[in-house]
């Protein structure tokens, strides 16, 4: 069996025979359980995409990768997005240049030892920065707040980012814990709320030199922005697979496989495109789920209508305002 197809396999076995088992009771809860993130650890997918002296499941193609995670998804939303965080900072400790950082953070990130969450979006979309570095003697210092962090007392470490004076975004891996200068507030979302997801406020909150793991200036940035657009679209894709098997063989499974394989192939300049399409079709998917169930879809914590709040929350998660646009033209048009 190639590598590819181990990672493959047994993230199905995961995603049948322990996660979409209690999917409605995770999403019931307050917090995902630790036993599903210390399986995943476990079983070496911390390590999908760091090197592989550090796991087996590391992946050897990025198709792997985003197909992994589709498949963790379509077992539960929720577990899934809470990993899915780690893998930035995998991937930063994977190819920092800053001494230190590869040989202190790579092999425990990897291991699932240290588990990450994600604190960028406020500095790497487009506009002005929300959170801003100030650079210090030995360090940095972090200002304003940054939204939708997730995984808030299931990971220990933050990779962070920040935008100094010159537009040049800092990246730095933080303890995840609260203090006089980093404090948190819980967001109440219509699903995956057992995500444990918050928004991060940085009041000088000082980041050692040692922490960073790079820089690079926010125009570059955006260009490669892209690659992470691909390994969203996974999200949508593992709703709409497990839709898709819940009502059993029809069109719709010939439509998904379709569009993993327009993601899969698109370029920056299509890819937003490509989003837009797996998140309409998770929607398109959830609706026919709920008619094909009946009346019991509007049941709370039932299959049915978990995935249509799913499908809903995937309709704004991650978005550009390319994926965004494309969004709002294919429902109007229908």
């Amino acid at each position: 069996m190639s590598n590819s197809a181990k990672v493959l396999d047994r993230a199905e076995r995961i995603a049948e025979e322990v996660l979409f088992p209690v999917a409605e009771e995770v999403d019931a809860a307050d917090t995902v359980p630790g036993t599903h993130l210390d399986l995943l650890a476990a079983e070496g997918f911390y390590g999908l995409a760091g090197p592989p002296q550090f796991s087996e499941m590391a992946a050897e193609e990025t198709a792997t990768a985003a197909r992994a995670l589709e498949i963790i998804a379509s077992g539960c939303l929720t577990t899934a997005f809470v990993w899915a965080q780690h893998h930035s900072a995998v991937m930063a400790a994977t190819h920092s240049q800053r001494p230190g950082i590869t040989d202190q953070w790579l092999e425990p990130l990897c291991r699932g030892e240290r588990r990450a969450g994600l604190a960028i979006l406020s500095a790497t979309r487009p506009g002005p920065p929300a959170v801003r570095a100030e650079a210090v003697d030995g360090g940095w210092l972090l200002h304003g707040a940054t939204s939708w962090v997730t995984g808030w007392g299931l990971v220990d470490t933050l990779f962070t980012a920040a935008r100094d004076a010159s537009d040049t975004l800092v990246w730095s891996l933080l303890d995840a814990t609260e203090s006089d200068t980093l404090s948190v507030t819980p967001v109440d979302m219509v699903a995956v709320a057992a995500s444990r997801t918050v928004q991060v406020t940085f009041t000088g909150h000082f980041v050692p030199e040692q922490r960073v793991t790079g820089t690079v200036p926010h125009e570059v940035y955006l260009q490669r922005d892209p690659a992470t657009l691909r390994f969203n679209g996974s999200l949508p894709l593992g709703v709409a697979t497990r839709c898709a098997r819940l009502i059993g063989p029809s069109p719709l499974d010939a439509a998904i496989d379709e569009c993993r394989a327009t993601l899969d192939a698109a370029g920056p300049d299509e890819l937003p495109s490509a989003r837009g399409a797996a998140a309409a079709l998770a929607l398109r998917a959830a609706g026919l789920l709920a008619t094909t169930t009946g009346s019991a879809a509007v049941l709370r914590h039932r299959p049915a209508e978990r995935l249509m709040r799913e499908a809903l929350f995937l309709l704004v998660f991650g978005t550009r305002p390319g994926i965004r646009a494309d969004l709002i033209d294919r429902l109007h048009r229908g």
